[in-house]
């Protein structure tokens, strides 16, 4: 998968396109349906089938306090991508100055001079350029004035409902992960690099895998039934029941968001590696405890749910 960053890196090589645009937060069923028929029309055409993403989040530049927890990091969103067989990643700079291009400008220098698209595809909800004018009356009207083929996705519903990133963290926050896996036709998962804490789980008999969360702000918080994943994707791939925390560890008097992970009967040193937390059973919320042994005692307790939620030998 060929990745593009920044405007300044768009040239002539990457002249026709089948493009679709979007933050793509999640990769859910939705987002899949429109992959799939971009995929389709991009071999039609002979050409990349292009997605055009943009970084950070238009919502976390102008509400930062505000803005909705990210479902995916941007290498975790380029990993799903990548498995849907895009050929093209266009990662914009949202900048304020970007986002004072106007709706027409947006399309004319950057979709049609840059990237001469012969085709795009965008969700029924889009909008673009400055304060958000652009819509899909616009896109009619351009796509005959500079001939490039123009399609509508329908929204893609499941139980009544719309399937969005918001109703994936709706699912998360209230605890459903066997819904938000349905609407993203996988285990929500976070991944990112092992480091080294302060080592305090190995003195209470729980050592953790410590990950370092980078989002602003996660839309998972307490304790989970989880499989910490190493090598993912590889020959060498293995999976690994655990229990795992997320949160700021009231307790110990933690002040940043991580994410711990305490594996069954494991004791491999996996300090600087990759791996990927999938959650599948929400637990209990974090909580602040009086003192190591009531935090022992619930821990203990927490790895009792977990393994039979996983239906493990306890």
């Amino acid at each position: 998968m060929q990745l593009v960053r920044g405007l300044h890196n768009l040239d002539e090589r990457h002249q026709g396109s089948v493009l679709t645009i979007g933050n793509f937060d999640g990769v859910h069923l939705g987002h899949q349906a429109i992959l799939k028929r971009l995929i389709d029309c991009a071999k039609f055409h002979q050409v990349p089938a292009t997605v055009m993403i943009f970084e950070p989040h238009p919502e976390e530049l102008f509400a930062a306090n505000n803005a909705p927890a990210r479902l995916t990091s941007l290498r975790e969103k380029l990993i799903q991508l990548k498995r849907y067989n895009i050929e093209r990643v266009v990662i914009i700079k949202f900048n304020r100055q970007f986002s004072q291009m106007t709706a027409e400008d947006f399309v004319t220098e950057l979709l049609v001079k840059k990237l001469g698209i012969k085709h795009l595809i965008i969700g029924d909800d889009f909008r673009f350029g400055y304060q958000r004018q652009g819509n899909y009356s616009l896109l009619q009207k351009l796509s005959t004035e500079y001939l490039f083929e123009l399609e509508n996705t329908k929204t893609l519903s499941m139980d009544g409902n719309r399937v969005s990133s918001t109703l994936v963290r709706d699912a998360l926050a209230r605890g459903d992960l066997s819904y938000a896996e349905k609407l993203l036709c996988r285990p929500y998962s976070i991944t990112g690099r092992v480091f080294h804490g302060d080592k305090r789980g190995r003195t209470i008999g729980f050592p953790t895998a410590n990950i370092l969360i980078k989002s602003c702000v996660n839309p998972l918080k307490g304790v989970y039934a989880v499989k910490l994943i190493l090598n993912e994707g590889t020959q060498q791939q293995t999976e690994h029941f655990g229990v795992a925390n997320i949160g700021q560890r009231p307790t110990v008097g933690g002040m940043r968001e991580q994410l711990e992970v305490h594996c069954f009967n494991f004791d491999e040193d996996i300090y600087g590696q990759a791996v990927m937390v999938q959650f599948f059973n929400f637990i209990r919320r974090e909580q602040k405890f009086d003192g190591l042994e009531q935090l022992v005692e619930q821990i203990g307790k927490d790895v009792i749910r977990a393994k039979k939620m996983f239906a493990l030998e306890i």
